[in-house]
């Protein structure tokens, strides 16, 4: 006998006119917000494969007349999406490093380790999440121009290993993790790093799952503080090289840039689409236990 998992509404509930209305209601909302978040990504396209005289003509038409898909090639060649896409995956790589590393072994050792005060450092924490992050862009950058870091990667990853909000995530994920399982390592000799990579981490990984879908977003996404930092190509991610070399660019095409942007745009909805499940399942594990 087949078994289907019950609903907030069962079939009784919806023959009542009442619940049936507000289901209804429900669906409509859920179907306009649907609509409305995939509209932008829709016209994106569609202008990508118009000519250039049909995207400005008026009054806008929503499907091309004629499909011109020799307009991405046109875009491929017009920037150098490779040679950005690596920077941006350089970074990425760089950053989700320093979350295991420094954000992980910091969570590891407020959850699971005797420190000193772990409760105030844990509210100090707890309060950097109220300031403004406009309020230390200039900071940050002084040091980083004093350190003699402009223009180097080193420049994004190491503010990537100081995130208050990961790190909390992390901590009150370790929380729920049995202290026994730590205990026994340690008498058998194990050190705290090795109880950190052959327990803590393999047991969180749909946490690191998680956070890595959020570090990949912002390093596919920012573009401002890279363009505070970095002044070469041979160092730009993308949303920087898109915002110099197709946003801000007059004589492009309005058809090439929406080429561009259409392939820029689709592959961190894909991620998240084949990821969910990861963000999900993790933020429910990471809230369990505060």
């Amino acid at each position: 006998m087949k078994t289907t998992d019950r609903g907030i509404l069962s079939n009784y509930d919806l023959k009542k006119p009442g619940n049936k209305i507000v289901y209804y209601l429900m669906t409509l909302i859920v179907l306009v917000m649907v609509c409305s978040m995939l509209y932008p990504m829709i016209i994106i396209f569609f202008n990508g494969v118009k000519l250039n005289t049909e995207v400005n003509s008026f009054p806008p038409t929503f499907l091309p007349s004629e499909w011109h898909f020799e307009n991405y090639h046109k875009a491929w060649i017009y920037i150098k999406l490779p040679l950005f896409v690596r920077n941006t995956l350089y970074i990425f790589a760089g950053n989700m490093a320093m979350t295991i590393l420094v954000v992980g072994f910091a969570a590891f050792s407020l959850s699971k380790m005797n420190v000193p005060y772990k409760k105030v450092i844990q509210y100090f924490f707890l309060l950097t999440l109220f300031i403004p992050p406009t309020t230390y862009i200039i900071p940050n950058f002084i040091n980083l121009r004093d350190l003699g870091l402009m223009n180097t990667f080193w420049a994004l990853w190491l503010p990537a290993g100081a995130n208050a909000f990961y790190l909390l995530l992390l901590k009150s994920f370790f929380d729920g993790i049995n202290i026994e399982m730590f205990e026994s390592g340690r008498i058998d000799g194990a050190s705290e790093p090795r109880l950190f990579f052959q327990i803590a981490f393999p047991l969180s990984i749909p946490i690191f799952a998680t956070l890595a879908i959020f570090v990949f977003s912002t390093a596919w996404n920012d573009w401002y503080w890279p363009q505070l930092i970095l002044s070469s190509d041979q160092r730009y991610p993308l949303a920087t090289a898109i915002y110099k070399y197709v946003v801000n660019v007059r004589r492009l095409d309005l058809n090439l840039k929406f080429a561009i942007l259409s392939m820029i745009t689709f592959p961190p909805v894909l991620v998240f689409l084949f990821f969910q499940k990861y963000i999900v399942r993790g933020l429910h594990l990471g809230g369990v236990k505060g």
